[in-house]
């Protein structure tokens, strides 16, 4: 190419930094706007007294939290109070909002609220796409595994068998009659000269042949034949239709993304440790999930024997849970507007750490002021260490229950296994922060470079130094961000 060609790919890629950059700044003032919108309604609608307002709507997220740790804490008497506070005291609070004629502008600041964290996050965080390799050749002998029994007879209703086998697939059954190593049966396929392995069932049972396809660096194909597919939903896969992940044989793309490892145990998802793991322990639980779990659950979180978990993240140390969930790849906020408890990325190197710590009543109470209250905990790690005062620890992976020896080391394997996925996939999610920091969004929505950067990372925006910011909007930002970083000094350790 010559130079006027390169001259022409800068200036397109400028270009699309311009837009990245507008976009980003244009979702920081949509961020601040929204969020001082959630603090004027109330204001306009009540005066001061919104802050009696607003602490009647605290105090009623208080009271449910209480009542959902008593239903889950506690059988008779107490449980039944514990359901009926957890309805009653936000249905409480909505009535007397509704009465005094607050239900609407409470619902319309609590709305702003959730437009301006989401608007804040996506625009701190460029948008990040896993890198993508066409596939450029098909395999010749691929190889299926799949579990019958997985996601209520999906195999049946969506044909798989016969497609796979018209995509030529050799497809292998799983006999529901007889215990079969999914492990070694992937073995033995790689052995066989399969150039491809695929799974049509449960996150189990993809994180098993997963690991052989990554030990030997074979590309591998998810088909979401499963119950609940979490896996396949954060690859953007169609849940709705399992046949079409087939596409990825021969018009797909190819992604290196991540394996979660705890001990020797591979898992795609997560490893759970504490209150869940225990549960699915019980041989009760796959046939009776709610009613099990609300019969073991007291005896886990209060009983003599519950369990205490101790856990060191990097350099972090937490002790005293009662609960952890470690995760290939960090998940996102529940409350996540766009995209709730997904991962958003696969490929980041990272475990996810989600802690919880809660023993007593006047700890579920505080869960209401959110990750200040010590009671939920997240962290972001490459190597997590757990352990517990016993020789083993129960282990949900996957949702498949083991135990392994005290104490157990997670780790990532970051870009270890090649999946193939369609071209086209409709759930793949956008990238976001994972938390709004509204000093940084601030700046960007005042077209200030960040402290400690550069100003080109907003350079050709138009948005430095162009003198269009009104006094009144440096002002109100301003003092926005000084009472944000005034609060964190108060409240840091």
């Amino acid at each position: 190419m010559g130079p006027h060609g390169g001259g022409n790919a800068s200036r397109s890629g400028e270009a699309g930094t311009a837009t990245e950059c507008e976009g980003s700044a244009g979702r920081a003032r949509l961020a601040v706007l929204a969020l001082l919108g959630s603090i004027l309604v109330p204001l306009v609608a009540a005066g001061l007294r919104s802050v009696l307002w607003a602490l009647a709507g605290i105090a009623g997220l208080a009271l449910a939290a209480v009542g959902v740790w008593w239903t889950l804490a506690h059988t008779g008497a107490l449980r039944a109070l514990g359901a009926a506070l957890s309805v009653t005291a936000p249905v409480a609070v909505l009535t007397l909002y509704a009465t005094f004629g607050m239900l609407g502008p409470a619902l319309l600041s609590l709305g702003l609220w959730l437009l301006a964290v989401t608007a804040a996050r996506t625009a701190l965080v460029p948008g990040h796409t896993a890198s993508e390799q066409a596939v450029v050749e098909a395999p010749h002998a691929p190889w299926v595994l799949m579990n019958p029994r997985s996601g209520g007879g999906k195999m049946d209703r969506f044909g798989l068998v016969e497609k796979a086998r018209a995509a030529g697939c050799r497809v292998t059954l799983l006999d529901a009659d007889r215990h079969q190593d999914v492990t070694e049966l992937a073995r033995q396929a790689v052995a066989e000269g399969a150039d491809l392995l695929a799974v049509a069932g449960g996150d189990g049972t993809q994180a098993l042949v997963a690991e052989v396809a990554a030990r030997h660096d074979l590309p591998f194909v998810v088909i979401p034949a499963g119950t609940r597919n979490h896996f396949a939903l954060d690859l953007g896969l169609d849940r709705d239709d399992p046949a079409a992940a087939l596409e990825a044989l021969t018009h797909g793309v190819e992604l290196r993304i991540d394996l979660g490892y705890a001990a020797d145990r591979v898992f795609v998802n997560n490893a759970s440790f504490g209150t869940y793991a225990s549960v699915v322990t019980d041989p009760a639980y796959r046939n009776a999930k709610a009613r099990t779990t609300l019969r073991t659950l007291p005896g886990l979180l209060t009983g003599e024997d519950a369990p205490r978990l101790r856990t060191r993240a990097d350099q972090r140390y937490v002790d005293g849970l009662q609960a952890l969930l470690i995760s290939n790849n960090p998940y996102g906020r529940a409350v996540d507007a766009a995209h709730p408890g997904r991962r958003k990325r696969l490929d980041s190197g990272l475990l996810g750490v989600v802690c919880v710590r809660v023993g007593n009543t006047a700890q579920a109470a505080r869960m209401v002021r959110g990750p200040r209250s010590g009671g939920l905990i997240r962290l972001n790690a490459g190597v997590v260490v757990v352990e517990a005062d016993t020789d083993t620890l129960p282990v949900g992976i996957d949702g498949e229950h083991v135990v392994l020896p005290s104490p157990v080391v997670c780790r990532s394997a970051p870009g270890a296994l090649r999946v193939r996925v369609p071209r086209r996939r409709p759930g793949t999610p956008r990238p976001g922060g994972a938390a709004a920091d509204w000093p940084r969004v601030a700046r960007l929505a005042l077209g200030r470079p960040f402290p400690g950067r550069g100003q080109h990372e907003l350079s050709g925006s138009g948005l430095v130094h162009g003198g269009r910011d009104s006094w009144l909007g440096q002002a109100m930002v301003e003092w926005l961000s000084a009472r944000i970083r005034h609060t964190r000094e108060r409240e840091a350790p």
